[in-house]
């Protein structure tokens, strides 16, 4: 069965129990308790009796059996076992029968008085695709784990390395000054989230960038082909610094999540707002656009959650077709159903610009805003540039009219462009 089928069956509790994991693990958790918090989302979404975290220990080259339910920590050689082969191969491993395979080290469960019957083992790779650990799920309720339990354990590992990710850099960073430290380590987790590398996608041409006005900021976006098309997001939280970067990247994290894991539009930002609405502080909300654009037909669906102006520069006139949000900010209040999206046809040579407000809102010492009118003009000169070159275009037409003035929010940035003649 592939991903992509069983992707397709997910249940709505499936995917709000993910998404409640994602949000959970965003939060500033010891590593204890954030890997307590894997274990038991692991058990309940895979109908697991145990679930296990075993770190990698890199100078002793042994996995570390940091916290397990009823298990006292272990270590073991990083050779040894089932965890030892989904470690070295990384490369998930479905064992119906533990005790009929010859890799299953015993010493564990001899150590426990466990007896383990079937088990799923998960490789944890970080975003530079170094070996953190194997995450285990054990003894599944009434039968052994299938194809679409490997799906929702792939989901969970990958968000368990993430987090152990962003611990450990907490832990390294403690010391000495803590509240810089804290706010350098925030920059590294939020700016790790965002695309390192543009992604191809033949005739269009896409660019992103983000400026955070401080260390932090409250800002973030995405360009991602998946199965489901372009995935184009824009997002800003109120407010820069620590907490509207840990709301964004928890929106992020949920959102790559949630269509990763098969789902459509309109169910990923209805179920990502209701999870934000119920884990943010009163206080807290993301404007956000969220788009999925097929490149077949060129057609663009978005949902806007209190993000705008959206502009459609259509070449063939030099224009920009505006267009507001379709749904309140994310996280502002539960939602039960939502307007239809907006459908977008992009032409040759049309783009699609989404700005934060750090640029609609940029202004001089007289305080006059630079505005959407400067950004259409110098959408109508540059719009056969790259987008790359667009953008830094555009940042120093920003930086030209502020005449020196500081930059007092986040800027971020998204292109999207179909290329003339295609």
């Amino acid at each position: 069965m592939s991903a992509q089928a069983s992707q397709s069956r997910l249940s709505v509790p499936d995917l709000e129990a993910i998404l409640a994991v994602t949000s959970k693990l965003a939060a500033p958790f010891d590593l204890m308790t954030m890997l307590a918090e894997v274990v038991n989302a692991a058990k309940q979404v895979l109908h697991a009796d145990r679930g296990s975290v075993w770190l990698y220990d890199h100078a002793a080259d042994e996995l570390v059996l940091e916290i397990a339910t009823g298990i006292a920590p272990v270590r073991v050689p990083a050779s040894a076992g089932i965890v030892g082969a989904c470690a070295r191969d990384r490369g998930i491993i479905n064992v119906s029968d533990c005790y009929a395979d010859a890799r299953f080290n015993r010493e564990v469960d001899r150590a426990s008085g466990y007896r383990t019957r079937c088990m799923l083992a998960l490789p944890l790779i970080d975003h530079k695709n170094v070996l953190v650990g194997v995450m285990q799920v054990l003894n599944k309720t009434g039968g052994v784990f299938d194809g679409d339990d490997e799906v929702l354990a792939r989901a969970l590992a990958a968000q368990c390395a993430v987090a152990l990710q962003r611990v450990r850099m907490t832990e390294s960073l403690i010391e000495g000054e803590k509240m810089r430290q804290e706010l350098e380590m925030a920059r590294a987790v939020q700016m790790s989230t965002l695309p390192a590398v543009m992604p191809l996608l033949p005739g269009y041409d896409l660019y992103g960038t983000s400026q955070p006005a401080s260390l932090t900021g409250g800002d973030t976006f995405d360009l991602a082909v998946l199965d489901q098309g372009l995935l184009t997001v824009l997002g800003d939280a109120t407010g820069h610094g620590i907490g509207p970067a840990l709301s964004v990247t928890q929106m992020h994290a949920m959102l790559r999540m949630a269509f990763r894991l098969g789902a459509d539009l309109e169910t990923a930002f209805l179920q990502v707002n209701n999870q934000l609405a119920a884990t943010l502080a009163d206080d807290r909300f993301i404007t956000a656009f969220i788009g999925l654009l097929d490149p077949a037909t060129h057609r663009l669906r978005f949902h806007s959650g209190g993000q705008a102006p959206i502009l459609h520069f259509q070449a063939a006139s030099g224009t920009c077709a505006r267009y507001n949000p379709t749904s309140f900010p994310l996280a502002a209040m539960p939602l039960a159903t939502l307007r239809p999206a907006i459908a977008v046809d992009l032409m040759p040579g049309d783009i699609l610009v989404l700005l934060s407000d750090g640029i609609y809102e940029y202004h001089d010492r007289h305080n006059e805003l630079f505005g959407e009118d400067r950004v259409e003009a110098v959408l109508r000169v540059h719009h056969g540039r790259r987008m790359s070159e667009l953008s830094g275009i555009l940042l120093d037409a920003v930086q030209a009219f502020a005449q020196g003035a500081p930059q007092e929010d986040d800027i971020t940035l998204v292109l999207v462009k179909r290329e003339a003649g295609v």
